[in-house]
């Protein structure tokens, strides 16, 4: 193609073809991660992993086509594209920059090396055998190196801030910094004072099993069905880690099921559905062009958590849930509202991170990310990762994992390549609270009608002030937009304090 002689206008039109072609064979790969993860046989691994490695490298070759950087020189000096067309041009040169900077063998060879990995820790996590995963996971963070060192290259920064820009585009560890270290210094005598403050309170009761898998599955469906969930357009599976996946228009969301505890499945479930919304939610004019995606994934997990920690652990929506769980489960002792409030909001330092209370999860998190940091400079050897976890931890919150199953194995995010992306989970967590108190101050009924079971009101605000701009802004202008201000720890600081130490 002569990109020179072809209209700015066509330019950008057939940038927009290519972005959607591309954007099928990812949708494409993402169903068949969703599978490899939810139902797929341990023996398809082998050739599943061969068919992520091939959809990938097709998708890098169709970027990395020198006609698309013809294309994007071409469109640029059009000055009829309109808001949305100027922003998604905007995104389609920068995920064109990050893809041109890894040689297309490198793609191949990340892709298959976290594909084998994940196999490897479905083993090595239930045995607690660190040293059976540290070859396959070694492997895994070479390769991690090498991207983050070609981008890091290409973007004029460190390798580890071009790691982070992959999930939250403009996060750097100098502004994660700022907001963690903070919050590490103040978790000593905020825990302190919430264990405090529940020891005077009555304890509550756990309610004994056996909760049946599919009382759970269907208490699970009938409180998607409440947040908005459309089951035309998406499903709920198990997996041995839960997560969302899927496309905006069919998602997937997984939980786990524990039949002597049902609490931490629901929470689950109530979560994935969090970031179920937000796909749906996206702006369906622009699906498959990257102004159309998710902004990043710190507000990806500010949406499930939104959902999770502000609004259905609130003692409104357990009052409303409270009988729905009865009727799941039968009377029984502990789940009556108020017990339910106090199990889902008990402050327990433990050492799982799904698990975790609101006050310890971001340790958990700073944990990680600390340990990445280590990883990323070579300042740690992967091989020494369980004791510095266990010493990590033991610092944060005063637990030291009994083994590498409850510590180091317990996440499939280093096997899958995913460095970088732990930061977002408490970003998420503070843009959470941020964006709950934004849209209660705008709509002071939202509170009384989660407490029905409606969230339409809430999701109305979500969907006018975050989901429906898709990644045309970055995540504090969106904040911004939306609340006010960019992100302010010192809301979710307060919202602890109101839930933990003042309720």
């Amino acid at each position: 193609m002569n990109a020179a002689a072809t209209p700015p206008v066509s330019a950008y039109a057939e940038l927009e073809r290519r972005f959607a072609r591309r954007s099928a064979i990812l949708d494409a790969a993402g169903m068949l991660e969703w599978d490899y993860a939810a139902m797929m046989p341990e023996g398809g691994a082998g050739a599943r992993g061969r068919q992520l490695v091939a959809l990938q490298r097709v998708a890098h070759d169709m970027l990395t086509d020198p006609a698309v950087g013809d294309l994007l020189d071409a469109a640029e000096g059009d000055a009829g594209l309109d808001g949305w067309q100027a922003d998604n041009l905007r995104r389609m040169r920068r995920i064109h920059a990050g893809e041109t900077a890894v040689p297309a063998d490198l793609v191949e060879a990340f892709t298959q090396a976290c594909k084998d990995c994940e196999m490897v820790w479905r083993k090595a996590r239930p045995a607690s055998d660190f040293a059976a995963l540290l070859p396959a996971l070694q492997r895994v963070l070479d390769l991690v190196r090498q991207v983050a060192a070609a981008k890091a290259e290409r973007f004029g920064c460190a390798p580890y801030d071009a790691l982070l820009d992959d999930y939250d585009p403009g996060a750097t560890t100098a502004r994660i910094d700022a907001v963690f270290e903070p919050y590490a210094a103040a978790l000593p005598d905020l825990l302190d004072d919430a264990l405090r403050r529940q020891a005077a309170r009555p304890q509550p009761v756990r309610p004994e099993g056996p909760f049946p898998v599919e009382s759970q599955r269907a208490l699970g469906h009938a409180l998607m069905r409440a947040v908005g969930f459309d089951f035309d357009h998406g499903r709920l599976d198990v997996s041995l880690h839960p997560f969302c996946g899927g496309v905006p228009d069919d998602v997937r969301i997984t939980t786990r099921y524990d039949e002597a505890d049902f609490a931490s499945g629901l929470m689950g479930v109530l979560h994935e559905t969090g970031h179920a919304m937000y796909e749906r939610g996206l702006p369906a004019d622009w699906r498959g062009q990257p102004v159309g995606h998710s902004c990043s994934m710190a507000l990806h997990e500010s949406q499930s958590l939104l959902v999770e920690m502000q609004a259905c652990r609130s003692p409104a929506f357990l009052r409303f849930a409270a009988g729905r769980i009865r009727a799941a489960f039968g009377e029984r002792p502990g789940l009556d509202a108020d017990n339910l409030a106090r199990l889902y909001t008990r402050v327990k330092p433990d050492f799982i991170r799904v698990d975790a209370d609101e006050i310890t999860y971001p340790a958990h998190v700073i944990l990680r990310y600390r340990l990445e940091k280590a990883l990323m400079a070579g300042a740690l050897p992967l091989a020494d990762v369980p004791g510095e976890w266990n010493r990590g931890l033991q610092a944060l919150i005063g637990v030291t994992p009994p083994d590498d199953r409850r510590g180091c194995l317990q996440d499939i995010h280093w096997p899958d390549g995913l460095f970088g992306y732990f930061p977002t989970y408490t970003l998420g967590a503070m843009a959470a609270a941020q964006l709950f108190d934004a849209a209660v101050r705008a709509d002071p009924a939202i509170p009384d009608a989660i407490g029905r079971g409606d969230f339409a009101p809430l999701m109305a605000w979500l969907r006018t002030h975050v989901h429906g701009h898709g990644s045309r802004y970055a995540t504090d202008t969106i904040l911004q937009r939306a609340t006010g201000r960019p992100l302010d720890p010192s809301v979710f600081m307060a919202h602890l304090r109101r839930r933990y130490l003042d309720g």
